[in-house]
């Protein structure tokens, strides 16, 4: 009896590491990607579809939390901070629970990123942002689940929820003009240091005007108030090459320090190597 419970047991794992017929899944995953604004919007979900069943108030009971779709989390990923109903959402990734109604939805938005069907132990302090939202019913039935990204303008969208006869929207704001009131603040006030900066190098490395790239590049390191190891080297070699040998090997100095404490052994020996090059080691 136990040499054929041992040949069945082979068996089956001979038939299952054999399998290779790939069938569809039932409810299939989607991917949705948007730029709202200047933000980037993101929505991973499966799809479930209604294959006859009643959906709302039966499949899915009205006022009990539903995972929004199928299988693992729903997530959303806003790449900057949003704001949705009034709520501040900082910028990351978020699972998505509703709690369906026959007039209205409850919308949730939850840290808790991993896992399938509804958390056992739901923990309100991991909700970010909630909201109500009004049911609209429409009248061609929508097959299989989805959700959308419309309402497009420079400042927002709308997250849509359609299934069976059934859609919701949920709002939420980008900060659009806040960023690009900045880029215009920052742009208006004139080239910043990483602008300098990368001006200097440009025209040292193509061999330009080496004098524009050394005014450039103190230009630059004058907006800095603590010049990284990697900026100093390139100031010092545009200074050698300016003919300011006093000046690259100060600066040399100053970057070969700066790399010793930082652990940066490749800067170090570059500094060594062009200190001697200079005749400063």
């Amino acid at each position: 009896m136990k040499k054929l419970t041992l040949f069945v047991c082979a068996l089956v794992v001979s038939f299952a590491t054999q399998a290779q017929i790939n069938t569809p899944a039932p409810s299939p995953f989607s991917k949705l990607e948007q730029k709202v604004g200047l933000t980037d919007v993101s929505v991973e979900y499966s799809r479930p579809s209604m294959r006859g069943r009643t959906i709302f108030g039966d499949l899915v009971p009205y006022d009990k939390l539903w995972r929004t779709g199928a299988n693992a989390y729903t997530l959303v990923s806003f790449g900057d901070d949003v704001k949705i109903d009034g709520q501040e959402v900082k910028a990351g990734t978020y699972s998505v629970f509703t709690k369906p109604g026959a007039e209205s939805w409850e919308v949730y938005f939850y840290t808790d990123t991993q896992g399938g069907g509804v958390p056992s132990d739901w923990d309100e302090s991991k909700v970010v942002a909630k909201t109500t939202v009004q049911v609209y019913k429409m009248d061609d039935p929508v097959e299989t689940f989805t959700i959308t990204i419309d309402g497009l303008s420079n400042n927002g969208a709308t997250l849509g929820m359609l299934w069976e006869n059934v859609y919701v929207g949920v709002p939420f704001e980008v900060p659009t003009d806040a960023t690009v009131m900045k880029n215009i603040e920052n742009v208006m006030n004139g080239p910043g240091a990483g602008d300098y900066y990368a001006a200097a190098v440009y025209y040292a490395e193509e061999g330009k005007d080496i004098n524009k790239a050394k005014e450039w590049m103190e230009k630059a390191m004058s907006m800095v108030e603590e010049p990284r190891f990697w900026q100093l080297r390139q100031q010092s070699l545009i200074y050698a090459k300016a003919g300011d040998k006093k000046a690259a090997i100060e600066t040399a100095k100053k970057s070969l320090a700066a790399a010793e404490a930082a652990g940066n052994a490749d800067y170090v020996k570059m500094n060594k190597d062009s200190l001697k090059e200079w005749g400063a080691m």
